[in-house]
């Protein structure tokens, strides 16, 4: 009895591990499939957008629908390829888990606070930059950090986020300093105001919208890096990147980009609104 009960434990273990792969396989599978072309068939756009970012991407718990500029640059875009009748879908993602839903199919494309790299375009292919951000600090108000400078003391703990490139370029600013990773922002800004770190560190325009959030809290020392964000897409969908891209320029042209910048940056204490305009 007890070699029958193994075996059917086997058996069923191999069962489940079937149906995973299966799905992966599917994933992968639908990840290979021409993007545009089933798009237009089903009429939407699925992307991965932050849903913990103000200012960028945040969901509203009033409706819990995610808002922000990534999301209606998002929209913008969607109406450009599919017409006015498209519809664009919002899957919730991280600086962690982006890449991974992209190149499994669960979406088309991530717009989602996303530096364009060398190292992430060996995975992914990125569209035209549609945000020029730079890298800087959120620190209590009063601090003595005011720059990065002041962050390379051996000792001094600094806050991140996993899968930012904001926390490999902390290390090359401030090799002295510890680097604490978190998953999410807002476990970022938790450990921030907890006293776990002296700074939190990532782009400008996602610090700004956390310090309109925690007036105690202020964006010091400038830009040190320039982030300019991309769409990323998977290798191998030519159409639909240049479709993106073709959007990207008619909304810039036709003053859609400069409506939504000034909706969601044009009263951004520190942001310079004109400055990024396009």
């Amino acid at each position: 009895m007890k070699k029958l009960k193994r075996f059917l434990g086997v058996l069923g273990m191999v069962g489940v591990l079937t149906l995973v792969l299966t799905a992966c396989g599917s994933r992968q599978a639908l990840s290979k499939q021409d993007v545009l072309a089933n798009d237009k068939a089903s009429n939407t756009i699925t992307w991965g957008v932050k849903a913990d970012t103000k200012l960028f991407g945040l969901m509203d718990v009033k409706d819990s629908q995610i808002k922000g500029f990534d999301a209606d640059i998002a929209t913008a875009i969607t109406k450009k390829i599919l017409g006015k009748n498209g519809h664009a879908k919002f899957v919730q993602v991280t600086s962690q888990t982006r890449i991974p839903l992209l190149k499994n199919g669960n979406i088309d494309a991530i717009i989602a606070t996303m530096t364009i790299t060398a190292q992430r375009e060996k995975q992914v292919d990125f569209s035209d930059s549609y945000f020029d951000a730079g890298q800087s600090l959120l620190v209590k108000k009063g601090s003595s950090i005011k720059s990065v400078k002041d962050l390379n003391k051996t000792g001094v703990k600094v806050l991140g986020v996993t899968g930012a490139n904001s926390v490999e370029n902390i290390k090359k600013f401030a090799p002295k300093a510890k680097v604490l990773e978190l998953s999410d922002y807002a476990q970022a800004m938790t450990a921030l105001k907890s006293g776990q770190g002296v700074a939190l560190t990532t782009d400008n325009g996602i610090l700004y919208g956390m310090a309109s959030q925690n007036p105690g809290y202020e964006v010091v020392g400038g830009a040190f890096t320039k982030e300019p964000y991309g769409i990323a897409i998977n290798k191998g969908q030519a159409p639909f990147k240049k479709k993106v891209n073709q959007a990207l320029k008619e909304i810039e042209a036709d003053g859609t980009y400069n409506r939504i910048l000034k909706k969601w940056f044009g009263n951004v204490a520190g942001f310079d609104y004109k400055e990024a305009s396009r």
